[in-house]
């Protein structure tokens, strides 16, 4: 019979919470007898104000590098690994679910799923970015000083920074808009669809070479999501291609903060198409991968309360 390969194979023991809803899959454990929708709209505010106020607000307080220069580093708009415990504590407030189960349908971040998901599908991944930064850029003067201080926030915070947006926006808000409907296969398009384009939105691109980057790129995350009944993967793929992008302009003289500020006024090149490729390439392997067995894709059926033995 054939199985799917060793790196999409569960590890760890699901957590068996009452209240957690028991045989549904990721972006259904939201879903009740009733949609819900004043207190989903609610739950999306209250992420959107997440957005907003932890960068502008605590975000200054943890900027650690000299802006100077102009040059805007991770920590200063780069909070939102913040959005992982607040989108648990939405959650958990408004719905009654406990915030651990954003991770995965079994309550449980699994690493060994993350780390072989990062051998096997990461070197891929670590080219297609690098070669990104083969097309030409604006260049803009760093010191030694600059460069070793993002270079530092870069790796300690930016990983946290793309988890949290996972959280936020694949973990949260997929589930509560994947929650309104009464299908469950009309919650996963309803999720992906408006998750996905809510998202691009945020980044304010305009170039059609971007959106369209965003738009695969969001919507293939949230697919895996659902295929792997958790956030693993999705935060892996989102924390490389974050990192690299932000370790690696510094290095190349490329004015970050104008990167980062201007993304309404950037312009894509034809080469955008080749990372928005390899997502839907990776998103099909992942997809095949798991067509037979893989990752716990429910959350755990209750497990039978034991009866005690009479006693003698």
């Amino acid at each position: 019979m054939t199985t799917a390969p060793n790196w999409l194979m569960d590890d760890g023991a699901p957590r068996n919470d009452p209240a957690v809803p028991a045989g549904v899959e990721y972006h259904r454990v939201l879903a009740g007898e009733r949609r819900r929708v004043g207190r989903g709209i609610l739950a999306i505010v209250l992420l959107a104000a997440g957005f907003v106020l932890f960068p502008t607000v605590i975000g200054q307080g943890l900027a650690l590098v000299d802006v100077r220069l102009g040059n805007s580093p991770p920590a200063a708009g780069g909070t939102d690994y913040l959005l992982a415990p607040w989108s648990m504590l939405v959650q958990r407030l408004l719905y009654g679910v406990p915030g651990a189960s954003l991770h995965s349908v079994t309550s449980r971040f699994r690493f060994g799923l993350f780390g072989r998901a990062l051998l096997v599908l990461g070197p891929v991944w670590v080219v297609v970015v690098l070669l990104g930064f083969a097309t030409p850029v604006e260049e803009s003067p760093w010191s030694h000083t600059d460069l070793v201080a993002i270079l530092l926030a870069t790796l300690l915070l930016t990983p946290l920074q793309a988890a949290g947006e996972e959280y936020g926006v694949r973990g949260l808000l997929l589930r509560v808009v994947g929650g309104w409907t009464r299908g469950r296969r009309a919650g996963l398009v309803l999720g992906i669809v408006v998750s996905s384009v809510l998202f691009t939105l945020v980044h304010g691109a305009t170039d059609a070479y971007l959106v369209l980057w965003y738009l695969v790129l969001f919507g293939g995350l949230a697919v895996i999501t659902w295929r792997t009944g958790g956030l693993e993967i999705a935060v892996m793929l989102h924390a490389v291609l974050n990192t690299l992008s932000l370790a690696a302009a510094p290095y190349l003289r490329i004015d970050l903060g104008a990167a980062l500020q201007g993304r309404s006024e950037t312009v894509g090149t034809a080469y955008q198409l080749v990372p928005t490729i390899t997502v839907v390439v990776l998103t099909a392997v992942v997809w095949w991968a798991t067509r037979r067995t893989g990752p716990a894709r429910t959350t755990p059926s209750r497990l039978p309360e034991r009866t005690p033995a009479p006693v003698a």
